[in-house]
């Protein structure tokens, strides 16, 4: 697939996560995602849904899938049942939402993690798929020179583990959202949309382009970066969370994306 000059707009589902438990709040969901605007969407957090009715209800949405945050216990053992999941979606890529607690108290831990990510995107890689590993702050941790982050990917192969930027949590961990896309070019294909703001003296989550982030820096970073998908993702929102994905698919248009 050819990279767009810029990246498509998705909707992460977690951002919907208490409406999709059943397969009608999927599908009533998914209707209402795709009358915003929204083309594609990041599956996540769905409930227990077959995975063939998964792949109607998009098909019948008119929606496709970009990326998953694959909900199997870490470190994968069950890579085969994950395989064919993505190829009933025609899904390309897989992504992990977060290293397990267990593997975040040292250097070691995150070493460990890495070769662990390594030996699984390498398995994907040869079926076809790409692995990401989506970001929160605590990889901010530093390690003498480097992030806990940068040890990540400088210690796996870019062909087998690639990055989900997340760019507020980038910003919560003291980075530059810009800029670490930047350092991710030609390794990420989807990276995560979410803005930030300060409310009630702290910072918190806001809609695209409601909040503080420098969007035209990370916009021209990632068409640098040939970034292929922008999910907007709101964990924690203070409306109604379609109206949020409505208002971030809405400001990212004005802002030339769709």
């Amino acid at each position: 697939m050819t990279t767009p000059s810029h990246p498509v707009v998705a909707a992460q589902l977690y951002t919907v996560r208490e409406f999709i438990q059943t397969a009608a709040g999927l599908a009533e969901s998914l209707d209402k995602i795709r009358a915003i605007g929204y083309s594609a969407v990041q599956i996540s957090a769905i409930g227990p849904i077959p995975d063939g009715e998964v792949k109607a209800i998009l098909d019948a949405a008119g929606l496709r899938v970009c990326i998953t945050h694959t909900r199997a216990a870490w470190p994968w053992s069950n890579l085969d049942a994950i395989i064919a999941q993505h190829k009933l979606w025609d899904c390309p890529n897989v992504a992990l939402g977060s290293m397990p607690e267990a593997y975040r108290a040292s250097e070691e831990g995150f070493r460990r993690f890495a070769a662990e990510a390594n030996a699984v995107g390498k398995i994907l890689h040869e079926a076809g798929l790409t692995f990401s590993y989506h970001n929160h702050s605590f990889e901010m941790v530093r390690f003498g020179q480097q992030t806990g982050l940068d040890l990540i990917y400088n210690e796996t192969d870019p062909r087998y583990v690639q990055a989900e930027i997340d760019t507020y949590w980038i910003q919560h961990g003291g980075g530059d959202p810009a800029a670490w896309v930047g350092k991710m070019r030609g390794r990420m294909p989807v990276v995560h949309f979410k803005d930030m703001q300060m409310l009630n003296g702290a910072p918190a989550m806001a809609e695209v382009g409601e909040g503080n982030l420098n969007w035209p820096a990370i916009l021209q970073a990632c068409r640098e970066a040939g970034v292929a998908w922008c999910a907007v993702e709101q964990d924690v929102c203070q409306r109604d969370p379609f109206e949020s994905l409505r208002i971030s698919y809405a400001n990212l248009c004005s802002m030339g994306l769709s």
